[in-house]
């Protein structure tokens, strides 16, 4: 299937970072699409975001049921996200707890809450991973 070549551009994400600002480097890494994580790649793009902040519809959006981010239980306390789709694009938000996990959200509206991503990873930038479905880069689009 081709996508379209015209950009897309996200909405704001989280009400602590009105620009969609990245996660750049800290102790944990790097936010950018492809950065090294260990043995593999990063397969998202980091966007700011605090704990417990409110998180929105970057567009008009179908809420496609929670995700679970990882296997392993010392990370319970931010595994959860949800798949949308909107806009032409499908992708999911990790480490966000969804307000509902179906049917349709406007632009700007309240998706879910910002898990407490420094019970985890003491000193990381709290952020939102943002991950295209097909896994291709997501920055283009913010």
């Amino acid at each position: 299937m081709r996508h379209k070549q015209a950009v897309r551009q996200f909405g704001q994400l989280c009400s602590s970072n009105p620009s969609n600002s990245r996660r750049t480097s800290d102790r944990w890494g790097q936010g950018q699409y492809g950065a090294g994580r260990g043995t593999r790649l990063h397969q998202g793009l980091d966007i700011k975001c605090s704990d417990g902040a409110a998180v929105y519809a970057p567009f008009d959006v179908t809420l496609n049921g929670k995700l679970t981010v990882y296997t392993d239980p010392s990370k319970a306390a931010i595994n959860e996200g949800i798949n949308l789709s909107g806009q032409g694009l499908c992708f999911k938000l990790f480490y966000v707890r969804p307000d509902r996990t179906s049917g349709t959200v406007r632009k700007g509206q309240r998706i879910g809450t910002m898990l407490p991503m420094q019970s985890v990873y003491p000193g990381i930038t709290s952020h939102i991973h943002v991950q295209m479905c097909d896994k291709r880069d997501p920055t283009p689009y913010f």
